[in-house]
């Protein structure tokens, strides 16, 4: 049984992960309250989307600016 994590073991040597561990799978099967999992893999991927859109926007302003203030452009 070389290598073997059992559950006592488990307990004693890292009690800190098993109790995350242990509320992680609570809030994912609704006993308790809190963000499952997956809704906060999802605000993560949404936060990145969100950083990328307005990173693309200001790059847009920054051109927009730029090719308004340009001398030889035409005028409407």
């Amino acid at each position: 049984m070389h290598g073997r994590i059992t559950a006592g073991s488990a307990q004693r040597k890292y009690p800190e992960a098993l109790r995350t561990w242990v509320k992680k799978a609570e809030i994912d099967a609704g006993a308790r309250p809190g963000t499952t999992s997956q809704d906060a893999q999802r605000i993560r991927e949404l936060e990145a989307e969100n950083r990328e859109l307005r990173r693309a926007n200001a790059i847009l302003r920054s051109a927009s600016a730029f090719f308004a203030a340009e001398p030889g452009r035409p005028s409407r």
